[in-house]
């Protein structure tokens, strides 16, 4: 039987784990479609979770951050943690690495970094605290490192199998698909007001806004957050049609505070299964 993976198995930002058991619910709901488009493919969870729960149906992953490079290195990641871990042998869970044990840590890694890859975002969970994530060697070099080290190897034997992958723009894909009635697209784009340094793009307001255009005339499942104001937003131009753009012709300046603050938020799943635009 195959595995049915409820969490990425490696390590990314905004992964949809804690929606597994509702998304699962969900998907029943489209039992008469034959296509389900995960258009920001992220870890591929929901590409995994919906061929797994509809093994019939054609499942497209759009892979736009290259995840499959840190699947397709997990043994170079294992076998780097498993060398960091024999450093540590001894050293308290969750004490700050310093001194010597630091530099040998840095060192080894910078050793796997000269022979082409580190899978920076695993290695983050493993050595960094408080959600912390670094890109690359000079940003690791700067934090604080804690033996929060792993303790057995990384696995996704299977994780992929069976889904078709790609990867392109979201839009290039929906286009593609547009015409097509018995499509499902997976929508979890990043959420507008949250961290998205991790992902491989930048997005301004327009590009959030966007994303809603591929959701009008198909059915869909699309996920947000409760600190992003996209719903409040969508609402208020349903009650305020035909505005327009009041900022149209103004002049403009601008100027860059800086605060520092810690918050929450709440994630939302949205599905529709009608195909009209209301």
């Amino acid at each position: 039987m195959e595995k049915t993976y409820s969490q990425a198995p490696l390590p990314f930002v905004g992964q949809k784990r804690m929606f597994a058991t509702e998304f699962r619910k969900v998907l029943k709901r489209f039992s008469d479609k034959t296509v389900f488009i995960d258009l920001f493919g992220g870890s591929g969870l929901l590409s995994h979770i919906t061929k797994r729960e509809r093994p019939d149906a054609t499942v497209i992953y759009n892979d736009h951050d290259n995840y499959r490079e840190r699947l397709e290195n997990i043994h170079r990641t294992n076998e780097l943690l498993k060398d960091l871990r024999e450093t540590a042998k001894g050293y308290p869970r969750h004490k700050k690495i310093t001194g010597c044990m630091r530099d040998v840590f840095l060192e080894r890694i910078l050793q796997d970094e000269r022979n082409g890859f580190v899978d920076y975002l695993t290695l983050s969970s493993s050595l960094l605290f408080s959600m912390k994530y670094v890109l690359n060697f000079e940003e690791l070099k700067k934090q604080n490192l804690y033996n929060k080290l792993r303790q057995n190897d990384y696995n996704c034997d299977g994780y992929l199998d069976g889904l078709e992958v790609v990867c392109c723009d979201y839009k290039e894909l929906a286009d593609k698909y547009n015409a097509d009635t018995d499509v499902v697209f997976l929508v979890d784009p990043p959420y507008m007001a949250t961290d998205i340094s991790t992902y491989k793009m930048d997005w301004r307001l327009q590009d959030y806004l966007d994303v809603l255009l591929v959701l009008s005339g198909h059915p869909f499942v699309y996920f947000t957050s409760g600190k992003s104001p996209i719903l409040d937003f969508c609402e208020w131009m349903e009650q305020h049609p035909g505005i327009g753009n009041p900022f149209r012709g103004t002049g403009k300046s601008t100027l860059t505070a800086r605060m520092n603050y810690n918050s929450s938020y709440t994630d939302i799943m949205l599905y529709k299964e009608t195909t009209d635009a209301a």
